[in-house]
């Protein structure tokens, strides 16, 4: 596996690989790598000849500069990691080298910018369409992979890799669970271990959740989780919402086709965020 920390000798490599007609695909990352990061590399090397990981701790799109600080970082662990998994280039830049001046950029994503994640955490998409725009800017790739569990996410780099008038192909990857159910994440490695069972019973609500949704009403559902979360300690909902699959309409009212429903809850201080298709 190369290793690159310059943009320059990023591109040089890359120029080459494309000069011969070879596909690249990418998956951008934050670091603090699981298995459900090596499951999108393990989809990028059977659809491309070269797959690129790049590992930076985006600091524009944290609204909550406590969470910045705390968020787990373990690159050599990460390299090792990427490296048995068969991954052929880790780019790991500074912040200084992805952001040499200072991010100005506001991006318009409309009501997909204002609803769930837009509405908790102002500034956000903004900070992640700053850099995967820089990102994909600089490795071009054929094909990017994204990880379901952040869905409005991807949603919001399809938005932005149209307002780019690019071809890059944005891959929708499922989400990985652990044993218990959990959404594979790396902010769980923050979670103590009481933490970690707590956080255990989200995906086992949000699976009750569904069946009330689908039997009795999507009003009766989001009431159950509510009453169900304060019932446990150190747990919080911040939000619980059910809309179509494309993010354009939350709803409590009626059922929708191709429904998803969307959680965002703390366990002690940290945030967990986790989803489930109805159809």
């Amino acid at each position: 596996m190369l290793i690159f920390t310059k943009i320059a000798e990023l591109r040089a490599f890359l120029k080459g690989i494309k000069d011969v007609n070879q596909s690249v695909g990418f998956v951008p990352t934050m670091g603090a790598l699981h298995n459900g990061h090596i499951s999108l590399i393990s989809i990028s090397k059977k659809a491309c000849n070269i797959t690129v990981c790049s590992i930076f701790v985006n600091p524009t799109q944290f609204n909550d500069k406590a969470d910045l600080k705390r968020y787990p970082r373990m690159p050599e662990k990460d390299a090792a990691f990427l490296e048995k998994a068969g991954c052929d280039v880790l780019f790991m830049p500074s912040v200084e080298e992805i952001y040499p001046t200072e991010k100005k950029e506001t991006y318009d994503f409309g009501y997909l910018n204002t609803v769930l994640e837009g509405k908790y955490r102002p500034g956000h998409f903004n900070g992640v369409a700053q850099v995967v725009k820089r990102l994909f800017e600089i490795v071009a790739p054929d094909k990017a992979f994204f990880g379901s569990k952040d869905y409005q996410q991807v949603m919001i780099i399809k938005a932005l890799v149209k307002q780019m008038n690019s071809n890059i192909e944005i891959v929708n990857c499922p989400i990985l669970r652990e044993a218990d159910g959990l959404a594979m994440s790396s902010r769980n490695t923050l979670l103590s271990k009481e933490e970690r069972e707590i956080a255990s019973l989200v995906p086992k609500i949000m699976q009750e959740a569904k069946q009330i949704a689908l039997t009795t009403g999507i009003h009766e559902a989001k009431q159950f989780v509510s009453n169900e979360i304060l019932k446990i300690p150190d747990m919080k909902l911040e939000y619980y919402e059910i809309c179509d699959a494309d993010l354009n309409e939350l709803t409590d009212t009626k059922q929708v086709k191709n429904a998803i429903a969307l959680i965002a809850v703390f366990v002690g201080k940290i945030r967990l965020i986790d989803n489930i298709m109805f159809n």
